[in-house]
């Protein structure tokens, strides 16, 4: 039985929960098609949009410092924030933890991350470690040259990477310094999928998520659907809504702390992040990429200082030499993660490197190419509208010759999944563009459109924190000569203001299952706020685009 009869099989198997709405453009579905899940082929579908829940609020406070679920667990020299991170290869995985106290205060002394050891202790039988394998070390400081602000340096953070393990299989293990009777306890993890015809269990796509009350509800439903693998697509912590005193965290750090005198930031935030994290993350890889929150701006113009050191990616695995881009395989699928707030022009590293890392997937191997970065580049909220245009037009058409055929960003906070589109243009080869930036942050959902009557921003508006400003009003189609559409534009299929995550299910190499599941629901049996399957065309796509064939 050939793969399209497979997967029309398992389509026709599962249970429909959308509500007939999302029609197709070219006229109102049947009734029995109503009532299954609706595939890419179905489309370019109607825009469709679902306002607020006027019941539900846009957002909650964030959790204080001394909550049960941020708390320490353990003391030093005991690993704490343990947490994996796929490696290139899906026989590779990386370890992280932390051991020892971080400091703040007016002066402080960074640890020295040569007095305590990096191991792990690793085999296939729960209680029995037949391996070892050590890492590095290190620490990192946010200074600041202001009177007043509080610097900060962390305890010691260790990464080790796990090599010439076996695909899709269970491990056990322990990290920290056997010499000082300091490791933790058991954890397991099963490593993702060799390549082929395997695919990873579930796929959980979060972005901006923080620390809030709805943090934890998206966190606590994503662990209930079970996921193998985590992509978070920056905005992690928002430790920079908090002043380097801590205290209470803002919506708006601008709005509340008008005279500070540079974007502060609160690192004991990350500390109470990485505990919050770790019951998931020390058992299931996460893949970061850093957001605008992530910039953390200190003495001498220093940058992403926590996010360089914190988090483990297979940076030097896969040839980018940087951890603000990079790519890893975990099954048929290549991953792409993409910086937005470094250097993306045609003519720099990272697009070099992109041209080459597309260029050299086996697309018979490896058939799904999906991309992830921060900042979307199809949106129609009035938040973010066209910020990273310039990104736009300097990439997208070389994710368009080489067929990727999903991206997953956040920064809007809201979610939205687009039609098949290239260039504003609807396109059946164009990537399924998807916006989850609504994991939970402290900035509130977003709820305005730039369609809405008087929403549209000004051209001044929504400046990208990197690159220029290339806001430009449409050349074609019905909102030709205009910056704003006036209804809710073609390329975009759905949009939602809701809190929560999206959980994606490869189940061949044509077919993949996306859902979004929306906090409101997380109790609530067959509730699903979006569900859609993503369907391949690769005779049509690939070999139409000259790159690839297939």
């Amino acid at each position: 039985m050939d793969s399209p009869t497979i997967a029309l099989l398992l389509l026709l198997a599962f249970a429909a929960s959308l509500p007939a709405t999302e029609a197709a453009a070219s006229g109102r579905p049947s009734e029995k098609a109503a009532r299954r899940i609706p595939t890419t082929l179905d489309g370019p579908f109607r825009p469709v949009t679902r306002r607020l829940d006027p019941s539900l609020r846009r957002g909650s406070d964030d959790l204080p410092i001394d909550h049960p679920r941020l708390a320490r667990k353990v003391r030093p020299p005991f690993p704490e924030q343990i947490a994996l991170a796929a490696s290139y290869s899906p026989s590779s995985i990386w370890v992280s933890w932390i051991t020892g106290y971080a400091q703040i205060g007016t002066n402080v002394t960074p640890a020295d991350p040569s007095t305590v050891a990096s191991e792990v202790w690793y085999g296939e039988e729960s209680g029995k470690y037949s391996f070892l394998e050590r890492g590095t070390a290190t620490v990192y400081s946010q200074l600041y040259p202001f009177k007043g602000l509080l610097n900060y340096t962390s305890g010691v953070i260790h990464h080790v990477r796990l090599q010439g393990l076996k695909t899709a299989t269970r491990y056990y293990y322990k990290c920290g310094d056997s010499s000082l009777m300091a490791l933790s306890k058991e954890h397991s993890f099963v490593t993702l999928p060799s390549c082929g015809p395997r695919y990873p269990h579930r796929i959980a796509v979060i972005g901006d998520l923080g620390l809030t009350s709805n943090s934890t509800t998206t966190i606590d439903h994503l662990s209930k659907n079970d996921p193998s693998m985590i992509l978070m697509v920056g905005d992690l912590s928002y430790a920079n809504q908090y002043l380097t005193t801590g205290g209470k965290g803002a919506p708006c750090f601008s709005c509340a702390f008008p005279d500070a005198p540079i974007r502060e930031t609160y690192q004991p935030r990350w500390d109470a992040w990485g505990r919050f994290m770790e019951p998931v993350i020390s058992r299931i890889p996460m893949m970061v990429i850093e957001g605008n929150h992530e910039i953390e701006p200190q003495v001498d113009g220093m940058t992403f200082k926590s996010y360089l050191a914190r988090f483990a990616v297979p940076s030097q695995e896969c040839g980018s030499n940087s951890n603000f881009y990079y790519s890893f395989n975990a099954g048929g699928v290549h991953f792409i993660m993409l910086g937005a707030y470094v250097d993306y022009n045609m003519t720099g590293a990272q697009y070099a490197w992109l041209r080459t890392d597309l260029h050299q997937v086996n697309r018979q191997v490896t058939p799904w190419v999906v991309a992830a970065w921060h900042p979307p580049w199809y949106n129609s909220y009035s938040s973010h509208y066209q910020e990273f245009e310039c990104m736009r037009q300097e990439m997208e058409g070389l994710l368009y010759d080489y067929g990727v055929d999903i991206v997953f960003s956040g920064h809007v906070h809201a979610y939205e999944r687009m039609n098949r589109v290239f260039n504003y243009t609807l396109d059946p080869c164009g990537p399924v563009y998807i916006t989850v930036g609504d994991g939970g942050n402290i900035e509130k959902v977003d709820v305005d459109f730039a369609d809405d009557i008087g929403k549209c921003p000004s051209e001044s508006d929504n400046i990208p924190e990197y690159g220029g400003v290339c806001h430009l009003n449409f050349t074609s189609g019905p909102a030709k000569g205009k910056f704003c559409w006036e209804t809710q534009p073609e390329w975009s299929a759905f949009r939602e203001s809701s809190f929560g995550h999206g959980i994606l299910e490869v189940i061949n190499s044509t077919y993949a299952l996306w859902t979004w599941h929306r906090n409101q629901d997380a109790y609530k049996e067959s509730r699903k706020g979006d569900q859609i399957y993503i369907v391949r065309q690769p005779g049509l796509c690939l070999m139409k685009s000259g790159k690839i064939s297939y």
